[in-house]
Formats: C-alpha cells, sequence, structure tokens
C-alpha cells in the first residue's frame, strides 16, 4: 500500500484549490474540493496565521488523512489574550484572564499535538501552559480553577464545544486586560523601590545576605536577578611550574 504525502502552507480557514495545494493534489485522483473543505474546517481557528498541513493520500483506495502543524501552545496563548510575554512570576504576578471558551479553542487548535485522550484532559493540558504563564482562567489562578473543573462545573461547556464569546465579553477581557497590566507596573514600581531600599541599607553586605534579604521580603526573582546579576564562576587557576628544557 503506497502513501503519497503532500505538504503545504496554507493561510487558516483560506486553503484554496489554486497552487500549491490543487496542483500537487490533482495527479493523486483524489477529491480535491473536498479535501480543501476539510483543512479549512480544521484549520479555521488559525484565521491570520500560516500554517503547515500535510495530507497523506492511500494510492490504491484514494482515502486521505490530514494532519495540522500548530505553533507552540505558549505562542497562541499570547495571540489570545494580546499579551507580550508570560509573567517572570507566574504563581504571584499574572498578566491575563481568560474565559473557558478561549482554552477550548485553544485544545482544539492543539488536539492533533496534544496527548489528552478527550476534550477535558486536553483542556487541561492547556491550563497548564496558562499556569507556566501567570495567565488566569475565568479570574482564577489555575489551581484554584483546576478543584473547579475536578468537580465537573466546566464539562458540559467543554464537551459542547462552545469557543466563541459575544462582543460585551470580549470588551470586559480587553479592560480586565488593561487593568492587570497597570496592576503589574505598579507592583514593579514597588517592588524596584523595596530593592533599592535593601541594597541601600546592605552595602557592605554579602551578596548572598542580600539576595536573602530580598527573599524574605518577597520580591520576585525576576527583580532579584535585575538588582544582582548571576555572578560567572571563576575557575581558581592552578598555576603549573614552568616545564624545564632539557639543556641542549
Amino acid at each position: 500500500m503506497a502513501t503519497e504525502v503532500v505538504e503545504v502552507l496554507v493561510q487558516g480557514g483560506k486553503a484554496t484549490a489554486a497552487p500549491p495545494l490543487g496542483p500537487a493534489l490533482g495527479p493523486l485522483g483524489v477529491n480535491i474540493g473536498q479535501i480543501v473543505a476539510d483543512i479549512n474546517k480544521k484549520t479555521g481557528d488559525f484565521a491570520g496565521m500560516q500554517v503547515p498541513v500535510k495530507v497523506s493520500v492511500d494510492s490504491d483506495t484514494k482515502e486521505y488523512k490530514i494532519s495540522i502543524g500548530t505553533p507552540p501552545t505558549s505562542q497562541l496563548l499570547i495571540k489570545e489574550t494580546g499579551i507580550k510575554n508570560g509573567s517572570g512570576t507566574p504563581n504571584t504576578a499574572f498578566v491575563a484572564d481568560l474565559k473557558m471558551e478561549q482554552i477550548i479553542k485553544i485544545s482544539k487548535m492543539k488536539e492533533d499535538a496534544l496527548l489528552g485522550k478527550d476534550p477535558i484532559m486536553r483542556v487541561k493540558e492547556i491550563l497548564g501552559t496558562c499556569q507556566s504563564m501567570g495567565i488566569k482562567v475565568e479570574g482564577k489562578a489555575v489551581p484554584e480553577f483546576l478543584e473547579e473543573l475536578k468537580l465537573g462545573k466546566y464539562d458540559q461547556k467543554i464537551v459542547s464545544g462552545k469557543t466563541k464569546l459575544s462582543a460585551q465579553e470580549l470588551q470586559d477581557q480587553e479592560d480586565e486586560r488593561v487593568r492587570m497590566e497597570k496592576e503589574m507596573e505598579e507592583k514593579r514600581d514597588e517592588f524596584v523601590a523595596k530593592a533599592n531600599e535593601i541594597l541601600a541599607n546592605m552595602k557592605d553586605a554579602d551578596r548572598k545576605d542580600i539576595e536573602a534579604a530580598m527573599l524574605e521580603a518577597e520580591l520576585p526573582l525576576q527583580i532579584i536577578s535585575e538588582f544582582l546579576p548571576v555572578e560567572e564562576k571563576k575557575e581558581a587557576a592552578t598555576e603549573q611550574p614552568a616545564e624545564e628544557k632539557p639543556a641542549e
């Protein structure tokens, strides 16, 4: 049983039978229109993004399988939230807040790449990345949200596959993102002021004592590293006696 493979890059949800896809599939004797429709269905959530697609065709039966390549989950979350990057201290400083529908949306976008055997398990995988980036879900930190998930509070919504938000929900989310961004800036100013205060009071102290004081003051590691850059390890140089040359 021979298999022909066609690999192309398409615009999410906007694949057509035009080159490069159509001409590549034509000689294989398959229903190009149906394949294009299936590709657009699978890539619809990647609107505005270039998506790698692989179409594997059985030369005998003409059956085909479509595999969609996807960006890393972290990049999809950044695009969905509108943030520039994740939090440096994700357990204490939060950078965004997503709705359950958006988590479901990303889990469906990554479906082919995730290990979860059902929609709920795949959602949990996305939540793991949210936690590492400092992204809340439904106004809660991920550990708290997972407790509600375990109780089945969101099972019906996950199974329904709902991914769309109303205009009002999107506006509320943007307002929350702006508020959190401002809060992060204010907290950073407080952390920087505290770090400067500790440095001023311990200007003659050892680095490890200063670091301990900053940790005790609950300063984020990102702030501490800015004020106390990691020291390069100096290898002790062992002087070797000069080798005597044999007398000529």
